[in-house]
This record gives structure tokens, sequence and C-alpha cells, in this order.
């Protein structure tokens, strides 16, 4: 009875050895998809071929795995994760599947340097976790690095928009339309990578394109959703609904944006006073404790 319970337990492990392993050939012989060389996302991806080479090493497989794992994404999912690269500048050029594909081997890869280093220390106590916990970290790794560089994209454009509007009521008041001085703060800009230039340069081509003006800086809020922006955008759109210039609509938002700017360095050098208070009591602690140190050490001497 138990050689026939050990052969059948044979048979289901060979059954299902069978089983991965035509499923793991059926994925891997699978034709890769293209990565597309269309829009801002392509345009950002051929630049990061061009200048990362190990990003240029390692995209084959991420969009190889981005075509497989694409199957068990929900509309939603896929929405959510396009919002995310969206807001950090189409970040690497990638897209939802490779970035779930990106977390996927990330995660694989901590796990295998988990297990190598528990390995290593003798794979007792917490070493046997350590595969565990770094291959969570693994995971989060990719949404980390794309949610601080969101992070700092929207806080370039906040810094970058006030100039721009400056430049651009300029541009007006000196007889340009509004295409006209877009393109005016575009040419002038030493930086095309900056995110700031990067979206007037989309904004510029959506105009040039014949989208409605209204529905270009609509899309601009959405991909920069910062106060500034929004500001931005709502004012010159309810002047094109109500018949008001431009170009005073823009003088005004320079004005404002300049007292901001004001009003915003000021209030940082007051948080910056007060954050200073903290590390000079620890410095304060640590010179009473260089001066009293040796004067209680002498004294227990000469008590003792």
């Amino acid at each position: 009875m138990s050689q026939q319970v050990l052969l059948l337990g044979y048979f289901c492990l060979g059954s299902l050895g069978i089983a991965l392993f035509l499923v793991a050939y059926g994925v891997a012989s699978a034709p890769s998809s293209p990565s597309s060389p269309l829009g801002l996302r392509g345009l950002k991806r051929q630049r990061v071929l061009a200048s990362n080479e190990t990003w240029a090493a390692v995209e084959p497989l991420v969009r190889w795995l981005g075509v497989r794992v694409s199957g068990i994404m929900s509309s939603k999912q896929r929405q959510s994760l396009d919002e995310q690269i969206g807001l950090a500048g189409d970040w690497m050029g990638i897209s939802a599947e490779e970035y779930l594909a990106l977390s996927l081997l990330s995660s694989l890869v901590c796990i295998v340097a988990g297990s190598g280093a528990g390995y290593l220390v003798g794979g007792a106590g917490l070493a046997r976790l350590l595969p565990l916990i770094l291959g969570l970290v693994g995971l989060c790794l990719p949404y980390l690095q794309i949610t601080g560089a969101a992070q700092e994209r929207l806080k370039a454009i906040s810094r970058g928009l006030p100039y721009a509007i400056d430049l651009m009521a300029l541009a007006m008041g000196a007889g340009l339309d509004f295409p006209g001085a877009v393109r005016q703060v575009v040419q002038k800009s030493s930086n095309p990578d900056d995110p700031m230039i990067e979206e007037f340069t989309l904004l510029t081509q959506s105009l040039s394109l014949g989208r409605t003006r209204r529905d270009a800086l609509t899309e601009f809020a959405k991909r920069a959703p910062v106060e500034a922006v929004k500001e931005f955008v709502g004012s010159l759109i309810q002047a094109e609904e109500r018949g008001n210039p431009v170009a005073e609509v823009l003088q005004i938002q320079a004005t404002g944006s300049r007292t901001r700017r004001s009003v915003r360095a000021e209030e940082l050098a007051a948080k910056a006073g007060v954050a200073m208070v903290g590390p000079l009591m620890l410095v304060f602690a640590a010179v009473m404790m260089l001066i009293l140190g040796p004067m209680y050490l002498r004294m227990k001497d000469g008590m003792m």
C-alpha cells in the first residue's frame, strides 16, 4: 500500500513538472512585441536607450515579460499604473505592463540575492526570512523610484512655471499670440529635458495638431496636477470663455506668481530657523559633554 502511494506521489510530481514545463515553454516561445517609437513616451524611451547602456541591455527582457503579464492586469489597474508613469514624465518610456514586469524582475533579483546572503550567513534565524524581506523590497523599488521621480518633476514644474508665465506675458505684450508665446518659452530654454519645457513642448505640438486650447491646457493640468498649474490653466480657460485678453490674464498671473514666490521663500526661511533648533541642541549637548566629562573624571579620581 505504501509503495502504491509512493508511486502515485511520483506520478503527481512528474505530471506537475511536465505541466509547468509546457506552460513555461509556451510563455517563453511566444513572440515579443516591438516597442512603439510614437508619442512622447516612445521619444523618452529612445532617449533613455541611447544614453543608458544598462537599461538598453535590460529593456528587451522587461518588454518580453511585459507581454506575458499583460493578461493578468485589469483595465483599472493598467490605467492606475499609466497615471503613475505619466506623473513621472513617462519615466523611462515604459508602459503599464512593463512597469509590472520590472517590479517582478526586481523582486526576483532581490530574492536570489537574499537566498545567497542567507546561505552565506548560515540559513538560521532571520536569515531564512531574508529572501522574503528582500523580495518585498525589490517589488516596491520601481514604485518608489517612479513616485520619487514624479515628486521631483512636479516640484520642478512648480518652480519653473512662474518664470515661464513672466516670459509669456512679455511675449504677448510684444504682440505674439498664445502659441507663439509658448513657443518662445521653449526656444529660449537652455535645458530641453526640463519637465516644464517638456510639458510646454507637448502643449505646442498639441496646438499645432489642431487641438483646441482648452483641451491642450486640460491635458497639461492632468499631467501636472499641482496648484500652480491648476490656477494657470483655470485662468486661461476662463479668460477664453469670457473673451478676456489673455495677455492681461498672464500679467496678473505673473504678478501673483512673483508674490507667491516671495511668500514661499519667507515661509521656508522661517521653517529653516525652527528646523535648526534640534541639530543645534545636539551640538550644544555634545560640547557640554566634552567640557564636563573630563572635569567629572578628574573630580572622581580626586575623591578616590
